[in-house]
């Protein structure tokens, strides 16, 4: 049986860096032990919380249960042919520890997203994405334990129901399961993605001549380390918002008023707009309030400097919403979950 301590604090387990305790906390290394903790009587009736890199989660309070973290790790190949390799991947990897190892085997498919913070578990949870590519794009099946039953059900890409930042885990299957391992279907002949962001003007910038997994990786990893806090030195979440979708005729009005702002189309009828420069335009970037506030560099990042609580945040992330909202009329939702 694993060790379970008591009144444990947090603040090592969130990327906000944000002081708050544990009822109980105890780690999990395979789902023979996380089944062990679970079948417990004492912690059966304990409302839990399970943390991966707790890279995007807001804690609000101290939390009045039973705080299990997901440390399953390791990396298999699945299946493989002249193109193509499964890689089957523990829920407790680290991402980008696991985006190095697919650059390593000269894999490609998940270099765009190098440097995001959390877990291989929590990526298909929120359909993690950047610079054009998202999970779901390279998603193969996960492996979850049901909470009920203590039974392992396996998730294709339609059981998943991916959205932008979506999937079932957020919305229908909350709360109901643990993911194990994710697979995901790489390719050995590399078709790159760099028309998003930065990407070819940073290439350009560090004199890449011929495209590979390593350098788009590398490129990806400047640009993030040039606009993003490290959370080691001050506390944050990445982004805090996702880029609204929106109705093309909105955008048509707002753009009337506001010929700068720009957008991504998604169809003849949505763009994506970027919630970065909609809370810049309200003039939020940079702006400290205490011990928090939004980053200097990027708008969509909402710091603790130190000492902040988690419903200082809360209430900066919806003065924020209100103020974009009354300019634009465009609502932004946050990407980070609330956990009380």
């Amino acid at each position: 049986m694993p060790e379970i301590s008591e009144n444990v604090s947090l603040k090592p387990y969130n990327t906000f860096g944000l002081e708050a305790k544990a009822k109980y906390f105890s780690v999990f290394r395979s789902v023979e032990e996380l089944i062990e903790i679970l079948s417990d009587h004492k912690y059966k009736n304990e409302k839990k919380l399970f943390l991966g890199g707790g890279s995007n989660i807001l804690l609000m309070n101290d939390y009045d249960g039973l705080v299990l973290r997901n440390e399953i790790i390791g990396i298999e190949v699945v299946s493989e042919n002249t193109e193509k390799v499964v890689l089957k991947a523990g829920g407790g990897e680290n991402w980008h520890s696991f985006v190095l190892e697919t650059i390593e085997r000269n894999l490609s498919g998940i270099e765009n997203m190098s440097l995001i913070p959390g877990t291989v578990g929590a990526a298909p949870m929120q359909n993690i994405g950047a610079y054009g590519v998202e999970v779901k794009d390279v998603f193969v099946e996960l492996e979850a334990l049901n909470l009920w039953n203590f039974e392992i059900e396996v998730f294709d890409k339609d059981k998943c129901n991916f959205g932008y930042r979506e999937s079932y885990f957020k919305h229908e299957g909350k709360g109901k399961y643990v993911i194990l391992s994710v697979s995901f279907e790489l390719s050995k002949k590399p078709v790159f993605n760099v028309s998003y962001g930065a990407i070819r003007d940073t290439l350009d910038q560090m004199g890449v001549k011929e495209l590979s997994v390593k350098a788009i990786s590398d490129a990806v990893i400047a640009i993030r380390k040039s606009k993003l806090p490290d959370p080691a030195e001050i506390g944050n979440s990445g982004s805090f918002f996702k880029n609204p979708e929106i109705e093309k005729t909105l955008y048509e009005s707002v753009k009337q008023q506001y010929p700068a702002i720009p957008c991504y189309p998604i169809d003849e009828n949505t763009v994506k707009v970027p919630a970065g420069w909609l809370i810049e335009q309200a003039e939020w970037k940079g702006k400290r309030i205490g011990d928090i506030g939004v980053h200097t560099k990027q708008a969509l990042v909402l710091v603790n400097y130190g000492g902040g609580k988690g419903q200082q945040i809360a209430d900066l992330a919806y003065k924020i919403q209100t103020s974009v909202f009354d300019k634009f009329g465009i609502k932004i939702t946050p990407e980070v979950n609330f956990i009380s």
